[in-house]
């Protein structure tokens, strides 16, 4: 019994790990229709800025006027934990950096913590709560450097620009 638990609790997992990396590839290539429809239809999204967004139409809306006006900055993300609360909750952590279209540096500035919760909803797992938090680290210019430094690794190495 213990071993099937844990071949669940991986798949899942692994279902967690690639809502998350569509969610940023739906982010990445401007898709607001793709990044919307992973959420569950009374989802939440609270963006960089303190920006919020409740539901999958709403959250569809706001990304698209973001989309309309300008071509934003692409994540380069490192995912730090997933989570699995409950059979049909999960979390994920991860922490991301941008760079500007055709740059091939991450700009500290918009370094950030984010988070994941999913629920799972008739057999399909859907993103119940994304935020994305600004990584400041006030008064700790190290933790900024540190973080940095690995957001421009995983840029490399991904290839991502």
């Amino acid at each position: 019994m213990i071993k099937h638990e844990m071949a669940v609790e991986s798949a899942t997992e692994a279902i967690i790990e690639s809502i998350y990396e569509h969610l940023i590839n739906s982010w990445n290539q401007t898709n607001a229709r793709d990044f919307s429809d992973l959420f569950s239809e009374n989802g939440s999204m609270i963006g960089f800025d303190g920006s919020m967004a409740n539901g999958r139409q709403e959250i569809h809306v706001h990304l698209s006027s973001i989309f309309a006006d300008h071509i934003p900055a692409k994540f380069v993300s490192i995912v730090k934990e997933i989570r699995i609360l409950s059979p049909s909750v999960g979390l994920l952590r991860a922490v991301v950096g941008m760079t500007q279209p055709g740059q091939k540096q991450i700009n500290p500035k918009t370094n950030a913590i984010q988070s994941l919760v999913v629920v799972n909803e008739m057999d399909h797992f859907r993103i119940a709560l994304f935020q994305n938090t600004p990584a400041a680290f006030h008064g700790r210019p190290q933790l900024v450097e540190q973080l940095t430094e690995e957001l421009q690794q995983e840029l490399q190495q991904k290839g991502i620009g």
